[in-house]
């Protein structure tokens, strides 16, 4: 992999209208970090870990637009992890990237679930030029589409229905409910949430969020965000009566 001129001021994912936020699972310390950096430089977020355990872990308490994925890793092989977030339906776009360079490896890989395979050396601007087109196949596969019981969000026009109903909410509690919605019955952590207010200028006063949520369940019905203590909240498909 190149590193350092490679990691440079090419930064084409900047002039998009969110970061991409980026899970990258590889064990080896110097590519690992070398990737944050570079990926960051390109105009993406990311989370870094090392291992099957903390990326099944990262996934189930975040949101991400793509994983990059090593298949050599310590505790288990990324394919069986792989294969295992399929099984559970977690639609997120997968680039493996690996020095298995067999065609049966490939193959292997993308029928595991992979949606694209990059072996070890490469350049950063082709894995991030191959990010951003997954995302944006992903993207358009999702516009839309976000249902969760009786709630129905666009993504491309910003409009939230329910029950077949408009409900008016502002841009950032949109912004909100779509992670939440992206994420449903599975708890968003607190953090990523401030985290998505401070993206867009959100002062960071204790309560920022807390005052968000209300108002959604004041617009929504309180029993459909439900609050997970010390953790975060809960958009559910089937709110309690």
């Amino acid at each position: 992999m190149a590193v350092g001129p490679a990691f440079g001021s090419h930064n084409t994912m900047t002039g998009s209208s969110s970061a991409l936020r980026l899970l990258i699972v590889e064990d080896d310390h110097l590519l690992g970090s070398g990737l944050e950096i570079g990926l960051q430089q390109e105009g993406c977020t990311s989370e870094w870990v090392r291992d099957a355990g903390a990326a099944a872990q990262a996934l189930r308490d975040g949101t991400f637009d793509a994983l990059v994925l090593d298949l050599g890793l310590p505790d288990r092989d990324g394919l069986s992890l792989l294969e295992e977030i399929r099984r559970d339906g977690l639609d997120i776009p997968v680039l493996i990237i690996t020095a298995r360079d067999a065609l049966d490896d490939r193959v292997n890989g993308l029928d595991a679930g992979a949606d694209d395979y990059l072996t070890k050396p490469f350049d950063l601007p082709e894995l991030a030029a191959r990010l951003r087109a997954l995302a944006r196949r992903s993207s358009g596969r999702s516009a839309g589409a976000l249902r969760v019981g009786g709630l129905s969000l666009d993504t491309v026009t910003r409009e939230a229905l329910l029950d077949g109903s408009p409900v008016a909410i502002s841009p950032k509690e949109f912004a909100l409910l779509e992670m939440l919605a992206a994420r449903s019955d599975h708890v968003v952590p607190r953090a990523r949430l401030q985290n998505s207010l401070s993206e867009w200028g959100e002062g960071l006063e204790s309560n920022t969020l807390e005052v968000h949520i209300h108002n959604l369940r004041r617009k929504l019905g309180r029993e459909r965000i439900l609050t997970v203590r010390g953790v975060g909240y809960k958009l559910v498909s089937e709110p309690s009566s």
